[in-house]
């Protein structure tokens, strides 16, 4: 058999077990289940939070290829064309 206690069983052994000493170690047992409780909970927390981010920030990575790409087409200026822009006055030559 194990040599622990669940809190329930902790609970009814105060019950039944009335010295100073026994009502110690219950107490000490009791806040040791409240403090795994307590840890368990903000584990689960960071867990909760960690999911979130990823789904928030996850399609990032996507969105980031699509601006660098933008980017590249920008550095990367089509060539350029041999048609001249602009007016030509009267009695000028086309080139």
């Amino acid at each position: 058999m194990p040599y622990v206690f669940t809190e329930q069983g902790v609970a009814m052994l105060s019950s039944v077990l009335n010295s100073e000493r026994a009502v110690q170690v219950n107490i000490g047992i009791m806040r040791a289940f409240v403090s795994m409780r307590k840890m368990l909970l903000t584990n689960a927390e960071v867990g909760k939070k960690l999911v979130e981010i990823e789904n928030k920030f996850g399609n990032h990575d996507e969105n980031f290829k699509k601006v660098f790409t933008a980017i590249r087409l920008l550095m990367n200026p089509p060539d350029k064309s041999d048609k001249q822009i602009g007016f030509i006055q009267k009695g000028q030559d086309k080139k």
